[in-house]
């Protein structure tokens, strides 16, 4: 007996981490951190970041959304859909492999598998497997509130990994201006995963897992249903810096996902609100990344070349260029006295005086600084510093 209940055990468990969805998305954040350190060691002759940032961060940054999430739709009782699960997670999938993760938000993955089970309903056809069967899918019922607020949690889920995951982060790579010269821009192409548990009516898993958990309400059981989550996002900018760009887009999809959240909610008096929050969401999540990507090609660049100085594209974490408090944009015109108009010269400088390496830089707003910084000897190169050049 006791084996067979660790064997169940053990089952249950390889639901989840043997999921198809979770293996690639493994994959997927492994190559995404090394295509991002070949683009900054092309440009900079470093990387900003090791290759398995993304990988580190697929769930760190994602837990506690992932625990609250779970505990309010299943603790509530938001009851889904086996076929929505299967539709999502297949939706989910080819955006994964897709690579192309402006429309990574869950919202686009929600929408379509609820309005997949829509048209395949309306279709005529019958399908029916494992005791899941599309005719008993009632599509005005509590699904039209449950898939609603799922969707709305996850934006705002989204919005908040985008406010403070993603200026850290951004990669800068270099781009030809119209003048040939080139310029910094900083990108952020990354995955997040939210593993989130569901409750989904029926024995469809207990049946073949006996130790699965569940729990029964008059007649009626339910599973717990463990789901992978995709969240993506890919974006650049180009004419302001990340911290300037990414924290206002991210509390614009935090506000877009209460919008959808309490119109789902509205779906307790009318099914059809609830349809009608979907395709609002959707559409506003459309518009926020397109003012985003409209905003950042029109003018200039943030970071461009500079003739009063060295123009910093990136600063390498935990160097001492860190520890000085530089940041990206800001310029630097002067080391131990001399003035520096590249990398070349920067360096030069620096070794005149390593033990008391003092620099002038100018912010952003064109105020100028003194800030000084001890480097060992033969430890120049070791600054920290990514340069537009």
């Amino acid at each position: 007996m006791s084996e067979n209940w660790l064997f169940d055990v053990l089952q249950a468990v390889a639901v989840f981490f043997l999921n198809p969805l979770f293996l690639l998305i493994l994959l997927v954040a492994v190559a995404l951190g090394y295509r991002r350190v070949k683009r900054e060691r092309k440009d900079f002759n470093i990387r900003k970041l090791p290759g398995l940032t993304e990988l580190r961060r697929l769930v760190a940054d994602t837990w506690l959304h992932a625990l609250i999430l779970s505990v309010l739709l299943s603790g509530i009782g938001f009851v889904t859909d086996a076929g929505w699960i299967v539709l999502f997670s297949i939706v989910m999938l080819i955006v994964l492999v897709s690579f192309y993760y402006q429309w990574g938000s869950p919202i686009y993955a929600t929408t379509l598998a609820f309005f997949g089970l829509v048209a395949w309903q309306q279709s005529g056809r019958t399908f029916s497997y494992r005791g899941w069967s599309l005719q008993d899918v009632d599509l005005l019922g509590q699904l039209a509130i449950t898939i609603p607020v799922i969707a709305g949690l996850l934006l705002i889920a989204e919005g908040s990994l985008i406010r403070k995951s993603t200026v850290k982060y951004a990669s800068p790579h270099l781009e030809k201006t119209s003048r040939g010269l080139r310029a910094a821009v900083f990108k952020v192409k990354t995955i997040w995963m939210l593993p989130i548990v569901l409750l989904v009516p029926g024995d469809m898993i207990s049946a073949y897992v006996p130790y699965w958990p569940q729990f029964k309400l008059g007649a009626e059981s339910f599973s717990f249903v463990p789901v992978p989550v995709l969240i993506g996002f890919s974006q650049i900018a180009r004419k302001r810096f990340p911290d300037e760009v990414f924290p206002k887009l991210g509390k614009s999809v935090i506000w877009t996902g209460i919008a959808v959240t309490a119109l789902g909610l509205g779906a307790l008096y009318e099914p059809l609100i609830g349809w009608g929050a979907l395709v609002i969401g959707v559409i506003l999540r459309t518009v926020l990344t397109i003012i985003v990507a409209v905003q950042e090609r029109s003018g200039g660049y943030a970071a461009s070349p500079s003739a009063k100085g060295v123009v910093i594209a990136g600063v390498l974490p935990g160097s001492p260029a860190e520890k000085l408090g530089l940041k990206p944009g800001e310029v630097i015109r002067a080391v131990n006295g001399m003035h520096v108009a590249n990398d070349k010269e920067l360096y030069d400088a620096i070794q005149v005086n390593a033990a008391h390496c003092r620099l002038q830089v100018a912010d952003r707003n064109g105020e100028v600084r003194l800030m000084q910084q001890v480097l060992y000897r033969h430890d120049h190169y070791q600054l920290g510093l990514l340069l537009v050049r």
